[in-house]
């Protein structure tokens, strides 16, 4: 099966009322930090928190009848998971999904807590995609693509549709890219309906493999590193996906994990709104500067999912609120006799500082018996407000390591 226009709009007749259209809102704070007028694809307020839905269900609705009682196996490393998890059900169609070590664990639960079959194996993708192809093997099953089969890239395809209908005189979509299936769909509508909008694609410096095939022609594989968008940790971009997007695309980025972490917060701070990694990644590319073409236009920005583990998203909340000069963390040597820290703490109060956390370390604060090290957390307004907190502390002879 080709992946046209035709095909796309007619995925999107074929999921209409099962998956919803998803708002694409203007952000007016959003907007403003990034110097241009930013629209945001709501995807992750899907029934499962992502995109994926869309390929999942055309896929398992263009599977023949007696396929589909003999079930479906997908290896992924969660929202792929979660949309044939939860179609799978509406339709009657058992779902085998193999997802590999570093899945989050609300994927995990999720993805079980809709009544599919979860099987944890695989240090990477490939390794969760051969134990995938031994599970089809077993039981005759039918292995989808998580972005590279027709009928999956089709699926994704339609939330440009939509995109182009909510905000018809946009200048650019910005996408996230991991397999490639959602920027391959998107570029397909978007170049056979408004060839003079801009496809942006945006990577994760540590999972750049469309980066990689653009540079030797095809996909390649690449290592395997850590990132924060797990959703975009493919280590061999989709042939398919790669041939469909290659030419319609006219741009790629790559964002560095801090950019996402930073993009993520904004999300939460800005637009009240949850994203994970790959959904931020978007925004996390127009914040760095990385597009100063889009200065001033019209400009899309794919939330493409919002299933992030609430731990890391305190961590991820936290670290930039460091970032930002918002938290702050300091050693300074105080008296450990009666009044040393009432002194300290009141140079932090006379700065306007708020302290989250001391803690005394007497066993590594040296020869001097009479003082020890206190370690301090606090909350300031910005770099300025830490940078002056800072000089109060020399000032007082308290000065911070």
């Amino acid at each position: 099966m080709k992946t046209g226009l035709s095909e796309i709009r007619a995925a999107a007749r074929r999921i209409a009322g099962a998956v919803l259209v998803t708002p694409c809102p203007e952000s007016i704070p959003l907007g403003e930090l990034c110097g241009a007028r930013i629209f945001c694809k709501l995807d992750n307020l899907q029934r499962t928190g992502s995109f994926k839905e869309r390929g999942a269900r055309n896929a398992l609705l263009c599977l023949p009848e007696p396929v589909r009682k003999r079930g479906v196996v997908a290896a992924s490393a969660g929202n792929h998971a979660l949309g044939l998890a939860y179609h799978g059900k509406l339709l009657g169609v058992p779902v085998t999904v193999v997802m590999p070590d570093y899945a989050p664990l609300i994927k995990v639960a999720t993805c079980q807590s809709l009544g599919a079959n979860v099987v944890m194996k695989g240090r990477d993708f490939a390794e969760a995609r051969a134990e995938a192809d031994r599970i089809v093997a077993l039981q005759g099953s039918t292995y989808i693509h998580g972005y590279d089969d027709a009928e999956i890239i089709a699926g994704q395809g339609t939330i440009a549709l939509e995109i182009l209908k909510q905000v018809p005189d946009l200048d650019a979509i910005v996408c996230p890219i991991g397999g490639g299936g959602l920027i391959a769909g998107i570029s397909v509508v978007v170049k056979a309906l408004r060839p003079e909008v801009q496809v942006v694609g945006v990577e994760s410096c540590n999972t750049a493999s469309f980066t990689a095939a653009l540079k030797a022609g095809h996909p390649v594989s690449i290592p395997r590193k850590p990132t924060l968008a797990d959703g975009l940790a493919v280590l061999k971009v989709g042939a398919r996906s790669f041939e469909l997007a290659r030419t319609r695309v006219d741009k790629v980025v790559r964002v560095e994990e801090s950019a996402i972490a930073q993009a993520i917060l904004r999300m939460v701070e800005l637009e009240k709104i949850v994203v994970e990694g790959a959904g931020a990644a978007a925004l996390a590319a127009m914040i760095s500067g990385l597009l100063p073409e889009l200065a001033g236009k019209k400009v899309v920005v794919v939330a493409c999912g919002g299933n992030i583990d609430p731990s890391v998203l305190g961590r991820v909340i936290e670290r930039g609120l460091v970032h930002d000069g918002r938290l702050s963390r300091f050693t300074v040597s105080i008296s450990d006799r009666p009044g040393g820290l009432a002194a300290l703490t009141r140079v932090i109060a006379e700065t306007g500082a708020s302290i989250r956390d001391i803690a005394h370390d007497r066993a590594f604060s040296g020869p001097d018996v009479s003082a020890t090290n206190a370690v301090c957390t606090v909350e300031t307004r910005d770099r300025e407000h830490v940078r002056r907190l800072r000089a109060a502390l020399r000032k007082a002879g308290f000065p911070p390591q």
